[in-house]
């Protein structure tokens, strides 16, 4: 069986919210699935030096075109949200606690989370907004609300934040094929090419 595709992104990252409405189809395409895994961009950027886009001279109002184009592009809804960035942990934790009981769920949980940001400005940082949106997938609200301050489910969050880190990850989407990095929505095509192709 062909390796699944690692899918990195931060709940923060509209890049990574317009490549999460394709990946699974690229990916499915081509006889291959998805490991959906959220990371802290804050983390990493503590390494790299990187800052959020808004905060950055010149770059953050090109960035602030660029995201409602692309939005266009994909065919997403979107507006930036009116907290922006926002911190991911919340949506994080729920996601891998979620995700350890129904892969599935997890991944339309992640989704309803982008959307919940990124078209209808509501601030997923919030443990009681990520609970809620949950709730309406049919997850439990208080055994949720519970887990999001579990250590032991902070720490998943963290190991996972460290292993993406030791495999070089930085930005969100952060797409590995077969080994191979792609950095970025706008890379989806190169992603859908290599595995189509195979690589070159």
């Amino acid at each position: 069986m062909a390796n699944a595709i690692d899918f990195y992104f931060d709940f923060s990252s509209p890049y990574g919210y317009f490549a999460a409405t394709k990946i699974d189809d690229i990916a499915a395409k081509y006889g291959r699935t998805v490991v959906w895994r959220p990371i802290l961009l804050g983390a990493i950027f503590k390494i790299t030096g990187q800052q959020p886009l808004p905060t950055i001279p010149l770059k953050g109002s090109y960035a602030k075109h660029d995201l409602a184009r692309s939005a266009r592009l994909f065919g997403v809804p979107f507006k930036l949200p009116s907290r922006f960035p926002v911190a991911g942990q919340a949506p994080s934790r729920a996601f891998y606690w979620v995700g350890d009981r129904d892969p599935v769920l997890a991944r339309t949980l992640a989704q309803a989370l982008y959307r919940a940001y990124f078209a209808e400005d509501r601030d997923i940082s919030s443990p009681e907004v990520t609970a809620n949106v949950a709730a309406k997938l049919g997850v439990n609200r208080d055994e949720l609300a519970q887990a999001l301050n579990d250590p032991a489910v902070k720490e998943r969050l963290k190991s996972e934040v460290d292993a993406a880190i030791e495999r070089g990850v930085f930005g969100s989407p952060y797409i590995i094929v077969d080994g191979e990095p792609f950095w970025g929505s706008d890379r989806l095509g190169q992603v859908e090419r290599w595995l189509e192709t195979g690589g070159w």
